[in-house]
């Protein structure tokens, strides 16, 4: 009986510990990558990629210190599905200052399909920041109508070809699921590929692995011209943004991260119904072999376009 008494006492306190280690390895916010080098907040505006310095409509050069440096930057989580005033944009969703000539000019570009509320709050939301932010910007929505796995990156390939024909040099990747919740988060590009949604809620707030590049990122049209873009392969959800990263290492393209002050982020709750890419594996064992002949330059047309009034509809087929 005592054996018996003392084999019990230890099974259940190593199942505790098992129990414990789970918990903690899942929970505990060190095992991310809490500490990370990043643009500090007083040099946001001096690692900013300037589309012209010459006012143009004789106007004045928008002012972003105004921007960047404002008091209560930090939006609420619980503000982000309030109504936002914003002005109505121009046709396709694109919107020039018109108390000053804007510096900086950003098409962003959302992949997506069959989320309706969460479109909604997504440009409610957006244009009214994007606006505070006195940006040249765009919203391309790029929408997924066959019946194929979804398929993040060839929808971002489409979206960022047709927003540099329409010349934006500055490409945002954004995921519709994802609201920034500082006005300082500027969704203009760096001279450098930037990470811009790198302390998000659904992580704690804290980094998941240093070389992390998806949810929301900022890249200069040359520089995703100069990568070949996206991989179009990856179906399903998982690894595009891996096979992203290792193109930008493999072209000397550093990503930059503005600090988690700024870099904060909510995501919008939905039902997690995604089927992953079963060869994300095996294709990111060959990213870089591939990227020559695997991105914008084996994009097809089956797609077309619809102008919103507050988005540029992307269809895909």
């Amino acid at each position: 009986m005592i054996i018996l008494c003392f084999s019990s006492k230890f099974k259940n306190a190593g199942l505790i510990i098992i129990v414990s280690a789970i918990i903690i390895g899942i929970y505990f916010p060190s095992r991310h990558a809490r500490h990370y080098s990043c643009v500090k907040n007083e040099n946001v505006l001096d690692s900013l990629y300037y589309e012209q310095k010459m006012a143009h409509h004789n106007l004045k050069n928008c002012n972003y210190e105004d921007v960047v440096f404002m008091p209560g930057n930090d939006i609420s989580i619980e503000d982000v599905s309030d109504e936002k005033i914003y002005l109505k944009p121009l046709p396709g969703g694109e919107y020039l200052p018109t108390q000053c000539s804007p510096l900086l000019k950003s098409a962003i570009i959302v992949p997506y399909r069959d989320r309706p509320k969460q479109l909604k709050t997504f440009l409610n939301y957006m244009h009214h920041f994007l606006q505070k932010q006195k940006l040249h910007y765009r919203i391309f929505i790029v929408d997924q109508k066959n019946e194929n796995l979804f398929n993040r990156a060839k929808l971002l390939n489409i979206g960022a070809k047709l927003a540099m024909k329409y010349g934006f040099p500055c490409l945002v990747l954004h995921d519709i699921d994802l609201i920034p919740l500082n006005y300082a988060n500027i969704y203009a590009c760096s001279n450098t590929p930037r990470h811009m949604s790198s302390s998000l809620d659904t992580f704690r707030y804290n980094l998941p692995y240093l070389t992390i590049f998806g949810g929301a990122v900022a890249i200069l049209s040359e520089q995703f011209k100069t990568i070949n873009g996206m991989s179009n392969l990856f179906e399903g959800w998982g690894g595009e943004d891996d096979d992203l990263y290792k193109r930008l290492i493999e072209h000397g393209l550093i990503p930059c991260r503005f600090c988690p002050s700024i870099s904060k982020y909510t995501m919008l709750l939905h039902k997690k119904n995604r089927k992953t890419s079963e060869s994300r594996f095996n294709l990111l064992k060959k990213s870089t072999q591939r990227s020559k002949f695997d991105g914008l330059n084996t994009l097809n047309d089956n797609f077309t376009i619809e102008v919103e009034s507050l988005f540029t509809h992307i269809i895909v087929s």
